[in-house]
């Protein structure tokens, strides 16, 4: 009898020991399903960084600079900014009614814009007065002033298209910049949250809302979410 009961107990261990040893080996090897998706993730991943291109022409400044552009739009819009060797120049003549600013490749990260031609005066006056070593703020109080004469004038309902983000590296098929996203700005030159029933500050992201309220820089923000938050 005691022979029997030691024949069991023996064969209960050499099950719990095989049932251990297949427990252990099914954690640590990945099945080849898990393997096959890491590399094909890992080759996709790869894919992408081999597509991508640093801006460092004046052909990539153009390209990625027409992104802020209305898709339509783009191949009429006339581009304008500092090239790569540090000149402010038109990169590219235009005939439509938007003028496009490129990124400035001597700055950090990425910002390019898409205004209508009649916004040019006010845009080309804040360049003008920052090249004279104005500040932000001489800046915003002389055209405040101009505005107020008459000698500039917005329209109301001008739209100015951003598109910024950190990274210059582009992808050359689709001149799409890498994280990069829009932003929109509404100007209502005057305008305050009471003419308008905008909040003065974003109740929510993806919100719009009124910044520089009573003043000739008044304008409806924009900012949507990026693509991966949605």
């Amino acid at each position: 009898m005691k022979r029997i009961i030691t024949a069991f107990v023996f064969t209960g261990i050499l099950i719990s020991c095989n049932s251990s040893d297949k427990t252990k080996t099914s954690i640590q090897e990945p099945s080849a399903t898990e393997t096959a998706t890491e590399t094909a993730t890992e080759n996709a991943s790869n894919d992408i960084d081999k597509q991508l291109k640093t801006i460092d022409t004046d052909e990539d400044l153009i390209a990625t600079a027409l992104m802020a552009a209305p898709a339509e739009s783009r191949s009429g819009c006339k581009v304008i900014g500092y090239n790569m060797a540090g000149e402010f120049v038109t990169l590219r003549d235009g005939n439509n009614e938007f003028i496009v600013l490129a990124d400035n490749p001597n700055k950090v990260g990425f910002n390019a814009a898409c205004y209508h031609k009649s916004l040019e005066p006010f845009m080309a006056r804040g360049r003008a007065l920052k090249a004279e070593g104005k500040t932000g703020k001489e800046i915003f109080a002389i055209r405040e002033a101009e505005m107020k004469s008459g000698q500039l004038k917005i329209i109301p309902g001008s739209t100015l298209h951003i598109y910024f983000g950190s990274k210059t590296t582009y992808n050359p098929e689709t001149s799409m910049v890498e994280d990069a996203q829009l932003r929109y700005v509404v100007y209502m030159p005057w305008s305050t949250s009471e003419s308008t029933g905008l909040p003065k500050v974003p109740p929510a992201p993806n919100h719009p809302w009124i910044m520089n309220p009573g003043t000739h820089r008044a304008h409806i923000m924009i900012s949507p979410l990026p693509e991966d938050s949605e």
